[in-house]
């Protein structure tokens, strides 16, 4: 009887025994798992950011090539006002300084 007593809480220890190393073994894969996981976030993460780190630098050099082209074309439409206005304002130019030369002509004789 005691041989039975004691064979059978020989093998209730043994059950716990196996019990704590089957709970061990599946808080590693846990934690194995959990990091791997993890690892596959931050991963993504970074990749997440650099897709959209990249995009808005596309986005801010589109905006810039756009603001440039305007501030050419705003320039250019400016010289061509002058240049209109400078042809417009020749003829009146012209006349003006030989006036003037005339009016040196006839001061000196």
């Amino acid at each position: 009887m005691k041989t039975d007593v004691l064979k059978s809480i020989r093998e209730t220890e043994e059950e716990y025994q196996a019990m704590i190393r089957d709970a061990q073994a599946g808080r590693k894969k846990s934690l194995s798992d959990a990091e791997v996981e993890a690892d596959n976030l931050i991963q993504k993460a970074q990749k997440d950011a650099e897709e959209y780190r990249n995009q808005r630098l596309a986005e801010a050099r589109a905006q810039a090539q756009n603001r440039y082209a305007g501030i050419v074309k705003e320039g250019e439409a400016r010289a061509d006002a002058l240049q209109q206005q400078g042809e417009r304002n020749l003829t009146k130019a012209v006349d003006f300084i030989v006036a003037r030369f005339k009016e040196q002509l006839h001061a000196k004789a």
